[in-house]
């Protein structure tokens, strides 16, 4: 067989198809979820304390450590089974249990996560969910009371999934624990990989619907700015028809302006993009989950299209209408640029025609200086002349008076040729 030598990334990409395999869950069981961000972006974040976080806690169970720079980590740890996961801005914690307690979503479930390592976390909870994993025994009618009982009836969201193998609700609130609430009614023929899918997929929507609203309140703090640049920037392109000012202030002002606003959408922007990738993912989960309502109750697309959807569209209508902006600071700019650039051209053409008349004065003085001077040189160059020829005029019997007619006209005509001659040298 020929040797092909493979690529040094084959293999890595290869098995980042199979790195984060779902959990394989027995029913009754339940789980609970725990998301960690730092307070850092995704750039500055320290991987290493959240890995050393992590073997801290697989330490306390004397759990075996993954691998080094490892993403991922699914292992038995005591009586429970951890999956950690390590995604571009948090780290998640996910605790299965088999069986369920007799009190529905009891706190005690996460005391799994002991109470000193919770406080020794390098970054802060982002949010936390307790799942209950039941088989499908009972009535519909049932199961809805049960549901009511548990969660608050207003935004109860409760959907038959994955053709009827299961029913899923949460109303997405925190509980007086600090917990968000989901429950799984599982059918007794479910596959327990299916169900560990499904609690995947519950975890997911959770953090990815937590994860993007936090481009929420960094829309609404932009906004507010926003309003007052809108009233500056509208300010200033109107004293560019009624010329309350000079328009190189102006500009400066403008250039401000578009500076801060550049500014401000580099500061947001990874927030923005995170907001909507995360977006995506939330409505990809459920998706993926196919849906049917399920006594006449809201499913979570419906949930997330009154009460989810509306933040998203507030973050995407901030962005772009802090696009807009800046694309009309610098339209504004770019306008004024050429009215400054006109009126400096304008006044270049009056200078140049300035520099001409006086380049014409000069030159008439100069013409007038050529005048005088051959005048003057004539003057001199006769008396010379006649210094010369006055003892030449006594022999000749010439009046010394005659001679200097004579002289004059023949050394005023020289010395002009003279002159004509070195100006035109000159040019």
């Amino acid at each position: 067989m020929t040797q092909i030598e493979d690529h040094p990334l084959r293999y890595a990409l290869a098995n980042e198809l199979h790195a984060r395999p779902f959990p394989s869950l027995e029913t009754p069981c339940h789980a609970a979820f725990l998301a960690i961000k730092q307070p850092q972006d995704a750039a500055t974040r320290d991987r290493a304390a959240d890995q050393a976080h992590l073997l801290d806690l697989l330490d306390r169970f004397g759990a075996p450590h993954p691998q080094p720079e490892a993403t991922h980590y699914f292992g038995q740890i005591g009586r429970h089974r951890l999956k950690w996961e390590s995604h571009t801005e948090f780290v998640t914690y996910t605790m299965f249990s088999d069986g369920v307690a007799d009190r529905p979503f009891d706190p005690a479930a996460f005391d799994v996560f002991p109470e000193d390592w919770l406080a020794a976390a390098p970054g802060k909870r982002i949010t936390s969910a307790l799942i209950r994993v039941e088989q499908q025994r009972q009535a519909d009618g049932e199961i809805v009371r049960r549901l009511y009982e548990w969660f608050v009836p207003e935004s109860l969201a409760c959907s038959s999934v994955l053709d009827d193998s299961a029913i899923m609700a949460s109303d997405f609130r925190i509980d007086p624990a600090g917990h968000m609430r989901f429950a799984l009614f599982v059918r007794p023929d479910t596959g327990a990989r299916r169900v560990g899918r499904m609690v995947q997929r519950l975890t997911e929507i959770e953090t990815y619907k937590t994860m993007s609203m936090l481009g929420l309140p960094r829309a609404r703090d932009l906004s507010v700015r926003m309003g007052e640049i809108d009233t500056q920037l509208s300010a200033l392109t109107a004293d560019m028809t009624g010329g309350a000012r000079q328009p190189e202030q102006t500009l400066h002002a403008l250039l401000e302006i578009s500076a801060e606003l550049e500014n401000m959408l580099a500061l947001a922007s990874f927030r923005f993009s995170a907001t909507a990738a995360y977006e995506a993912l939330v409505h990809q989960r459920i998706e993926v989950m196919r849906e049917a309502r399920f006594e006449g109750r809201q499913t979570f697309r419906e949930f997330m299209m009154r009460r989810y959807d509306p933040s998203m569209r507030t973050i995407k209508s901030t962005e772009a209408r802090l696009r807009s902006m800046i694309e009309r600071a610098t339209r504004a700019g770019d306008l004024l640029r050429t009215q400054v650039d006109v009126a400096r051209s304008a006044q270049n053409q009056k200078l140049l025609e300035s520099m001409d008349r006086r380049a014409d004065l000069q030159l008439r003085l100069q013409h007038t200086v050529e005048g005088l001077s051959v005048v003057a040189i004539s003057y001199y160059a006769v008396s010379l002349a006649g210094y010369v020829a006055y003892p030449l005029a006594d022999v000749a019997g010439i009046g010394k008076g005659t001679l200097t007619a004579v002289l004059t006209p023949v050394v005023v005509l020289a010395v002009w040729l003279m002159v004509r001659r070195i100006r035109k040298s000159f040019h």
